[in-house]
């Protein structure tokens, strides 16, 4: 564990495993430790980058409104506190992939790859209308819901409900870790900042599209549990919009490093030259 600042906030920072580096991103409201399934498995094979943005998993307070630009400069920056100065492979679940994909077109020079975890998919976004009264309302309810006790007494719960609703099994994030990052007033007003502004980074998202091209490999790896296949038709129009792979990750909810971690580490793998899987890694897959 280590704690780096960056941007005059407390960052933290993760860095195991062995190789050609990548960097795992989460979603919205995610900490670290979602990544854990998923590390034991690339660790052999990749030197493993994972970071909390501010406000989520251990990392201080967030300064400044979250903008599409400035998450793809933090990914440099973690990139270069955890020492990693050859192209890295970076990963985005959700909300990361927009973070992820602006990384790859402003860093072209610092990614190897870029892989898509179910990621967020906006077609044709529009600009917020009232921007600064949205924000104002945001910084309102943080201010209300943080006063009246609600991330002390609700937070962890939250947690467990959110994943359980997005993935085949229950949390198996430690109950400690889980009080940790999910009772502070700092966690809910990230999500409600991220929430918040969610839009605006695919408005960023869709402009940078225009303008600077993706040169690099690319895999969307979709989640699927047997619904409605009008999301996996959205991931794979994207796939082909980025030039990129589309795989599908079956059965599997949207939280893809909980039930399917092995899916997750072959589309980081085969992002570039796969190594010979190890015995132990065989069995996984022959597990998962």
């Amino acid at each position: 564990m280590t704690f780096v600042r960056i941007g005059g906030v407390p960052h933290h920072l993760r860095v195991e495993g062995t190789g050609p580096a990548c960097l795992l991103s989460v979603g919205l409201g995610m900490a670290w430790f979602d990544w854990d399934p998923v590390v034991p498995l690339l660790a052999p094979h990749r030197t493993v980058v994972r970071f909390d943005r501010p406000g989520l998993g251990l990392s201080g307070h967030a300064r400044a409104w979250p903008t599409l630009t400035g998450e793809a400069e933090r990914i440099a920056r973690v990139l270069d506190a955890a020492g990693v100065g050859t192209p890295a492979t970076v990963v985005g679940h959700s909300l990361a992939g927009f973070h992820c994909e602006a990384f790859a077109r402003l860093y072209p020079e610092r990614t190897a790859g870029l892989v898509l975890v179910d990621t967020a998919v906006e077609e044709n976004p529009r600009p917020r209308a009232a921007p600064a009264l949205r924000d104002a309302a945001t910084r309102a309810c943080g201010t209300l819901l943080t006063g009246a006790g609600l991330p002390r007494a609700l937070g962890p719960l939250l947690r467990r409900t959110a994943v359980r609703a997005g993935s085949r099994g229950g949390d198996p994030a430690p109950a400690g870790l889980v009080r940790r990052a999910y009772s502070t007033s700092r966690f809910l007003r990230a999500v409600l900042a991220e929430n918040a502004r969610y839009r605006d980074q695919a408005v960023e998202l869709a402009s940078l599209r225009q303008w600077l091209p993706l040169d690099t490999r690319v895999t969307v790896l979709a989640a699927h549990a047997g619904g409605s296949r009008r999301w996996l038709e959205r991931q794979e129009r994207l796939a082909e919009r980025l030039g990129g792979t589309f795989r599908v990750s079956a059965p599997a909810g949207h939280l893809v490093m909980l039930d399917r971690p092995r899916d997750v580490a072959d589309a980081v793998l085969d992002t570039g030259t796969r190594p010979p899987l190890a015995d132990e890694d065989e069995g996984r897959a022959r597990e998962a």
